[in-house]
């Protein structure tokens, strides 16, 4: 069974400047230092919950994930921060964000230095195009090397249907079309193993425990005329379609690729 730990943010160390929605690097009360992203930022809640789950999807399909966690901030938290627009963040996110421990003396996937065969660059991009995650590009790879294993981090771009949660029933069909611009495209030979090893390993049982560990007051900020129940069903019948039909993903994945070689 998943366990997602909570810890209390105790220390704001500094913002990551390069990230859109200004995470930032924090201590906790349980002595380890984090990436936090803010429930108060930029996409606000939908980034976090596409965080958790297109995170703790990599980590059921074999790849490593930095530890997610649920982050407490209290009201008094950031009141001596200097800077008046980090100060406004961390007031608009007072209660539970999300983080993922930080790897300190990570360095960033540059692939021409470090080498993915073929079979996990093809898994990545499976999993990449099952969630919609526009965010694994040259530009920005979301990718890191720590202690010489390959980490996976930020998918709070990836499930962008929640932007417009009517259309929900056709975004599920999507080919992704900008699967285009992965970064791992060219070296994802094997799409076709990677998709039988994935659904293999996607139960419903699996992704229900996933979106189950959505927070229900996190949801309560969504619409007021969906309860926590019918958003988290609404996610799993996203997921779990594109899951079983996944044909539609792979074939203009394996498209895409055919055009850029």
């Amino acid at each position: 069974m998943i366990e997602i730990r909570s810890v209390q943010v105790t220390r704001y160390v500094t913002p990551l400047k390069e990230g859109g929605s200004l995470p930032a690097i924090a201590e906790a009360d349980d002595g380890f230092t984090y990436v936090v992203k803010f429930r108060g930022a930029g996409q606000g809640i939908k980034a976090l919950v596409a965080e958790l789950i297109g995170g703790e999807l990599a980590r059921l399909l074999g790849f490593k994930v930095p530890e997610i966690v649920f982050a407490n901030l209290d009201s008094a938290f950031g009141r001596t921060e200097p800077d008046e627009e980090i100060q406004d963040l961390l007031k608009a996110s007072v209660g539970e964000n999300l983080a993922l421990h930080y790897l300190s003396g990570a360095i960033t996937y540059d692939p021409a230095v470090t080498t993915i065969d073929t079979e996990a660059a093809s898994r990545i991009v499976w999993l990449d195009a099952l969630i919609t995650n526009m965010d694994r590009t040259a530009r920005n790879a979301n990718m890191l090397t720590w202690q010489r294993e390959l980490w996976l981090i930020d998918h709070g771009a990836a499930l962008y249907f929640h932007h417009n949660w009517t259309g929900h029933d056709t975004s599920k069909k999507s080919e992704f079309a900008l699967i285009k611009d992965h970064i791992l495209l060219p070296q994802a030979a094997e799409l076709e193993k990677a998709d039988l090893i994935s659904k293999n390993l996607i139960t419903a049982e699996k992704l229900r425990e996933i979106i189950d560990l959505i927070p229900d007051n996190w949801l309560k900020e969504y619409d007021n005329q969906y309860s926590p129940k019918q958003v988290k069903d609404t996610y799993f019948n996203f997921i779990w379609y594109r899951v079983q039909h996944s044909e539609i993903f792979v074939n203009k994945a394996i498209d895409a690729r055919a055009a850029l070689i």
